[in-house]
C-alpha cells in the first residue's frame, strides 16, 4: 500500500510517498518547496497571500502523488507551528480544505515531539538521551531513558521566525545572535527541566540537516557521515559572522534556500547543547513523518 504524507511547516512545505507491508515500509519520494509561511503573517494572522502560496504547494503535491497512484484517502497532511502559532488557524484550515479538497491534521507542540521521539527512535538504537527538532517556527525537545519519554515539550521559536524577529540583514550581527540566544535560554528556563548532562543529541529536521550538509563540506566529511561536534558548530558560527562574498560562499554552495536561516537555526541549536552540555549530534534520517506514519497510518491499520 502507498501512502502519502504532507508536513506544511513554517518554513518549508515536506512531501513523503511511502510504501509499506505492515509495519515495513520504503520511501518512494522525498519532495520540499520552501515556502517560509512565517513572512506572511501579520498581525498573528496568515495573510491571504500566504494562504494562497501554501494552497499552491499542496495542490502541486496532490496532483503529484495522484499520478503515483496514491488514493485520496491516504493522503494524510498536517499542519504544525505553521498554523499553531497564528489566530486566524481555523479559517486557514477551512480555506484549505475548501480548495484541495483535503483535511489539515492540526499537532500540538506535545503530540509533535512525541512523533519526533516515535521516529527518531525507529531510527537511532539509542537507549536515554535528549532529541532536538529545530523547525522554522518551532523547536521540540524530548528527554528520554530507557527509551521511554522522559520529557516531551514545544517551544514557539524556530529558525525563520528567529531570523524574522531578530536579523536585518543576511547574517546576524553580535547583537542579534546574542538577542536569539538570550530568547532560546529564556524559554529553556521556563520549562524547568532539570540541568542534567546529555553527551549527545539526536537531531532531527531540516535544519540540524542543512548544519550536516555544511559541517561535512568544510570539514570534509563524507557525504554519509551523520555526526556533528559541538565544537565545530562553535566553529562554524564563528567563520560566518558576515555577509561577504567569500564569507558566505559554503552556504551558497551548500544550502542556498537556508542561506538566511542557518546562523539562527544554529544558534539555537549551540544554546541547547551548552546548556544540557552535550558534545556531539547524531542526526537522525527519520523523524515526524516517519513518526506520522507508524503511529497515525500503521498502527490503525
Amino acid at each position: 500500500m502507498k501512502n502519502a504524507i504532507i508536513d506544511l511547516g513554517s518554513n518549508t512545505i515536506r512531501l513523503c510517498v511511502y510504501e509499506h507491508q505492515e509495519a515495513d515500509f520504503k520511501t518512494l519520494l522525498e519532495k520540499k518547496e520552501m515556502a517560509g509561511l512565517v513572512n506572511y503573517i501579520e498581525n498573528e494572522k496568515l495573510s491571504n497571500m500566504g494562504i494562497e502560496k501554501a494552497c499552491n504547494i499542496l495542490q502541486q503535491f496532490i496532483n503529484l502523488v495522484h499520478n503515483l497512484q496514491v488514493e485520496d484517502q491516504n493522503i494524510h497532511i498536517f499542519a504544525t507551528a505553521s498554523l499553531r502559532n497564528i489566530v486566524n488557524t481555523k479559517e486557514v484550515i477551512e480555506f484549505i480544505k475548501h480548495n484541495t479538497g483535503h483535511e489539515i491534521e492540526l499537532l500540538s507542540g506535545d503530540e509533535e515531539a512525541v512523533l519526533d521521539f516515535i521516529g527518531t527512535t525507529k531510527y537511532l538504537d539509542i537507549e536515554s538521551g535528549i532529541i532536538v527538532d529545530v523547525g522554522g517556527g518551532s523547536t521540540e525537545i524530548v528527554i528520554f531513558e530507557d527509551k521511554a519519554i522522559k520529557h516531551a515539550t514545544s517551544i514557539p521559536i524556530g529558525s525563520l521566525n528567529m531570523y524574522v524577529k531578530f536579523v536585518k540583514k543576511i547574517i546576524p550581527k553580535q547583537e542579534e545572535r546574542e538577542n536569539i540566544r538570550q530568547t532560546v535560554l529564556s524559554y529553556i528556563s521556563d520549562l524547568q527541566l532539570q540541568k542534567e548532562s546529555y553527551p549527545t543529541i539526536c537531531g532531527i529536521g531540516g535544519t540540524i540537516r542543512g548544519i550536516l550538509k555544511l559541517n561535512n563540506s568544510i570539514y570534509h566529511h563524507h557525504n554519509s557521515n551523520s555526526n556533528i561536534e559541538a565544537e565545530q558548530i562553535k566553529e562554524l558560527l564563528h567563520s560566518i559572522k558576515n555577509s561577504h562574498r567569500t564569507t558566505i560562499a559554503p552556504l551558497l554552495r551548500n544550502i542556498p534556500d537556508r542561506i538566511h536561516t542557518i546562523i539562527p537555526g544554529m544558534i539555537i541549536i549551540d544554546t541547547i547543547m551548552d546548556y544540557f552540555g552535550v558534545q556531539n549530534i547524531i542526526v537522525s534520517k527519520y523523524g515526524i513523518r516517519e513518526g506520522y506514519l507508524y503511529e497515525r497510518i500503521l498502527k490503525g491499520e
